[in-house]
């Protein structure tokens, strides 16, 4: 089956060959660039596309014989889901007709069109926005908190430094009582020494 053999395939269920082809495009190109991307695509039931690094290596030449390095390159691979193996190991049964033959996804785990992506767009912005609001007023509160205890600080180093302050002019008053105490007694000695010569 080539790409316009799947189109027509799903052409009656999608509704029309047009919508069919822009499905198959869609989904197709939107895995390609995902594992370009280096993300994992994986699909329940189906299986998973990814990237694989291979690192440089040496080959033979099956003409010749030869050995080849070959360079690191990158490579998609497939791997098929435990469903999509039973159904071709012939351990289960292919449903008839329309049914689905994978898997489905769990509920919610897929987004609908584009409404159900508005919707959660809506909700994850709601979600931010209440996390904004309750961190806001975590901060407002440490915020708060915080503003009161400075300022105990503050009054305390206030205190502290007007009693140290106060300690050092009651030092340096001391200082210059006794300053002139000591000079008047060394004028009291020299009067004395000049009386006696």
């Amino acid at each position: 089956m080539n790409k316009a053999q799947l189109v027509e395939a799903i052409a009656d269920k999608v509704g029309g060959r047009q919508n069919a082809a822009e499905a198959v495009d869609a989904v197709l190109d939107a895995i390609v660039r995902a594992v370009v991307a280096g993300d994992r695509v994986s699909v329940t039931g189906f299986g998973s596309f990814e990237k694989v690094d291979r690192p440089a290596r040496y080959a033979r030449n099956p003409q010749t014989g030869e050995r080849v390095r070959v360079k690191k390159t990158s490579v998609p691979r497939f791997r098929a889901g435990q469903g999509f193996k039973d159904l071709v190991a012939g351990t289960k049964k292919l449903p008839r007709g329309g049914e689905v033959a994978v898997k489905k996804a769990p509920k919610g785990s897929l987004t609908g069109g584009v409404t159900a992506k508005k919707a959660v767009a809506k909700k994850a912005a709601a979600k931010k926005a209440a996390a904004k609001k309750t961190t806001a007023k975590k901060a407002a509160a440490k915020k708060t908190t915080a503003k009161k205890a400075p300022a105990k600080k503050t009054t305390a180093k206030k205190v502290t430094a007007k009693k140290t302050t106060a300690k050092k002019a009651a030092a340096k008053k001391a200082t210059a009582k006794k300053a002139p105490a000591k000079k008047t007694t060394t004028r009291k000695t020299t009067a004395k020494r000049t009386a006696r010569r």
